[in-house]
């Protein structure tokens, strides 16, 4: 194992393993990759625990189904870039599995109104022709 960490690889998993633990490596791996080094990904006043899949507006729990909780776990892990409709279908449904015409953007506007009750915030902006990008800044 150190020959293979001294050679350059960013990770090693000795047989046998628990499919968790190829998990939560590969979380780790797509924080990191995404710019983020935390388990938490912060984006005042936004606060999404991957560890707990928990949620927080300004401190208060956000009840998120887990297709919601996934929209904005990816959102979060892609902030500032723009995501297409594609991307998100796919890391939702996987290449096989075709959703309803309108799937994405019905999970979308219910993300936004319970991350943004208000309408003040505007952490997920339309891109028209291109996705959605999350707006609020790292933190």
């Amino acid at each position: 194992m150190r020959e293979a960490l001294n050679s350059g690889v960013d990770d090693v998993i000795a047989k046998p393993c628990e499919f968790p633990e190829v998990l939560a490596r590969v979380h780790v791996l797509l924080r990191r990759s995404n710019g983020w080094s935390a388990p938490d990904l912060v984006c005042p006043p936004v606060h999404l625990r991957m560890r707990t899949r928990q949620v927080t507006l300004y401190g208060c729990r956000v009840e998120l189904s887990n297709f919601e909780y996934r929209v904005l776990e990816h959102l979060m892990l892609r902030a500032g870039e723009v995501v297409s409709k594609t991307e998100l279908s796919q890391r939702l449904y996987g290449e096989e599995h075709e959703p309803e015409y309108n799937a994405i953007d019905t999970l979308i506007g219910k993300v936004r109104r319970k991350i943004d009750p208000e309408g003040t915030l505007l952490p997920i902006l339309t891109i028209r022709g291109s996705g959605y990008r999350f707006a609020l800044e790292r933190g």
